[in-house]
Order: C-alpha cells, then sequence, then structure tokens
C-alpha cells in the first residue's frame, strides 16, 4: 500500500475525513456536540491539529499528516518526539474557537484538554500518534492499520517510542495487534467514556 506526506491543498479533504470518522467516536462526539445540533465548528476545529500537523512536513517519517489513497481515505498524525501537538499560535486559535462554544459544551471541552494533557507522559522522547482515522466509505478494508504499520516501521528504523490515546474500546485491540501495550486510563467529562492511553516500545530491526 502507498502511503505519501499530506499536502497544504488536501488540508481541507483530510480535516472532511477526521469529522466524519469522528462523528460517532464515544469520547469527541459528545465532547464537541452543541446544543442547536450544529456542526458549523466541527470544521473549523479540526482543522487546527490538521495544520498542527502539516507544520511538520519534511521532517523525519512518519512525522506529519500521512495519508493512503488518491484522497484522504485514511489518515495519521504524527508529533515528533519534543514538539507540541499546536503551535502557540494555533493553541490560541484553538481557544478562541472553544470560548465562543455554549458554556455547556466549553467548560467540559476544557476539563477534557486538561485531562488529556495531565495524563499524557514527557519524561520519555517519544512520537505522538495524535490521530488516526479512516473515511467512512473506506472502512472495513484495514486501510488504517497498514498505514499505522508503515509509520511504527519508520519509527522502529530510528529507535523511537509511540504514544497514543484511543477513545474508542472498539480499536484497542487494533493498536495490541500493532505492539502497542495500555499505558493508563482515565474517563471523558461528560459520559465518563474510558480513553485508554497506550504506548510501544520500538521493535529491534534484525537483518
Amino acid at each position: 500500500m502507498d502511503y505519501r506526506v499530506a499536502t497544504r491543498s488536501e488540508a481541507g479533504a483530510v480535516t472532511e475525513t477526521i469529522r466524519l470518522a469522528f462523528s460517532d467516536d464515544p469520547v469527541w462526539g459528545p465532547a464537541l456536540a452543541v446544543p442547536s445540533g450544529s456542526t458549523a465548528h466541527l470544521d473549523a476545529f479540526w482543522r487546527f491539529y490538521v495544520d498542527g500537523g502539516l507544520r511538520f512536513a519534511g521532517r523525519k517519517p512518519p512525522s506529519g499528516v500521512w495519508l493512503t489513497g488518491a484522497a484522504a481515505d485514511s489518515l495519521a498524525i504524527w508529533t515528533p518526539p519534543g514538539e507540541s501537538e499546536l503551535s502557540p499560535e494555533q493553541e490560541a486559535g484553538m481557544l478562541e474557537l472553544v470560548d465562543h462554544l455554549p458554556a455547556g459544551t466549553r467548560e467540559p471541552l476544557l476539563e477534557l484538554f486538561d485531562r488529556f494533557d495531565s495524563q499524557h507522559p514527557h519524561e520519555t522522547p517519544h512520537a505522538y500518534l495524535g490521530l488516526l482515522a479512516t473515511h467512512p466509505d473506506h472502512r472495513g478494508r484495514g486501510i488504517g492499520q497498514q498505514l499505522l504499520a508503515q509509520n511504527l516501521v519508520e519509527l522502529d528504523a530510528r529507535g523511537v517510542p509511540a504514544y497514543l490515546e484511543s477513545t474508542n474500546p472498539a480499536n484497542l485491540h487494533r493498536y495490541l495487534r500493532a505492539g502497542f501495550e495500555v499505558f493508563g486510563s482515565f474517563v471523558s467529562v461528560l459520559d465518563q467514556a474510558l480513553i485508554t492511553t497506550m504506548w510501544r516500545e520500538p521493535r529491534k530491526i534484525t537483518m
């Protein structure tokens, strides 16, 4: 399977795939819902993470936004060791967006951000898999798992550990199969949905 770095011209397609993929996520679905039922804010929300990943294009793989297919059929967004998921300017823009959401969405969402951050390990340098998503039209083909596997080959070659948070228990077996182990867990704010943190030590390459 071919995989490649996303270009800035593909940011819209990447954002759409994330929005659709996480619309029914046990954590992000409720966290981003507003009382009116509007979804107008979702593209702007996810676009911050897309742009955050795009700024690492050209770094050692798999840093940045990686895609499969002619469009964003499946994607992975990696933050390289020692870097933040969003730039300071992007984080400020994200908080401004959140500040305009209704209080019943805004306050729990800010608390959720704090819970993610407090659980994230910072002692050991690692690559952070912030998002792994497959467009609903392409689910069931295993392309997301194949993309992840190819990304991990790159990390193994460099001897770099990986970390992620799984917000959907249905995906745990996929990460375990890829060599991740359960690191810890916490729960979301609104509905106490389980979030599992996972860590993967690089595998030794044998010749």
